[in-house]
């Protein structure tokens, strides 16, 4: 057999029962919709090659496997997987199930597969239990990890992207993840809170204030797909920034997004052992930039 077959093809040879139909898409899509007499097993799941045992017990036989479109790396990536394996004799359909069914094929259907979610536009407050900051600080011999709560915020959208809206920081939960002794991790934090970085007991909160988003060209899922400016505020000092951003609406109707970025924090006046202000540090020396993390789940009221 051919490392691919047509439409044509593979029905000849489940006609002749000479092959195993493997679809390798997700159970919810092959319930939705699959060639008949195939088998599941999902590409993306680590028992993969647990189900392929079970739909396809001898390596021997011969196996063609299929996904939706033929576009993307799923079915080559099953294919792949089963050489590997030890089958001998592994073909992909050429274009998918969306091949087999242009060609006039019949496939078993309980529904019409789901359209992916679409963003809504409108007000989407911010899920304080389900967002957080996670921040990450280093010099050249360690780093520290942590987190900073979010209290509060909302984001407006207008065509699909956001427009306006803003949230923010509760200073004081300043966490530490990494630290497991008590007492190092209680000094980090003490020291993280003085004037020496955020003064929190001045400086309680800090904000975001979003102030448009510009669409990325050709973005994918998993991928930045907008460019957020807006203007940071740490210990009263205000900056504009812009960073790429993932926002993707949900199934139960919120609003998804993340995004990572660095920040110099000396341009918000947090200077301890900055090398470019101070001399002769030694083991005080502290890189500028701060890695930034952000989790934000919005929902509609």
């Amino acid at each position: 057999m051919n490392a691919t077959v047509t439409a044509h093809e593979l029905q000849q040879l489940i006609a002749s029962n000479s092959v195993s139909l493997i679809d390798v898409l997700l159970p919810e899509d092959f319930a939705c919709r699959h060639i008949a007499g195939a088998g599941n097993a999902c590409v993306y799941e680590m028992v993969f090659l647990e189900r392929i045992a079970e739909c396809v017990p001898d390596r021997d036989r011969a196996v063609v496997v299929y996904d939706y479109s033929g576009t993307t790396l799923a079915a080559r990536t099953a294919k792949e997987k089963l050489e590997h394996a030890g089958y001998r004799n592994v073909a992909i359909l050429e274009g998918g199930l969306q091949a087999w069914q242009a060609t006039g094929f019949a496939v078993e259907s309980s529904a019409p597969l789901p359209p992916p979610p679409t963003v809504r536009d409108g007000v989407y407050h911010i899920d304080v239990e389900k967002s957080v900051l996670e921040w990450t600080g280093r010099n050249i011999n360690n780093c520290h990890h942590g987190r900073i709560a979010i209290s509060g915020g909302e984001v407006v959208l207008a065509n699909g992207r956001p427009v306006s809206g803003s949230f923010v920081l509760d200073m004081n939960t300043i966490t530490n993840l990494d630290l497991q002794d008590e007492g190092w991790r209680g000094m980090l934090l003490r020291h993280l809170k003085s004037e020496d970085f955020f003064d929190v007991e001045r400086y309680p909160k800090a904000t975001f204030e979003l102030r448009g988003a510009a669409a990325i060209a050709g973005a994918t899922p998993g991928a930045p797909s907008v460019e957020i400016a807006g203007l940071l505020t740490i210990k009263e000092t205000s900056r504009s920034i812009c960073f790429p951003a993932i926002i993707a609406a949900q199934e139960d109707g919120s609003l998804k997004a993340q995004a990572a970025l660095d920040l110099d924090r000396t341009l918000w006046n947090v200077c301890y052992g900055s090398g470019k202000l101070y001399e002769r540090l030694g083991m005080h020396l502290v890189n500028d930039l701060i890695s930034v993390e952000m989790f934000i789940v919005a929902n509609r009221p």
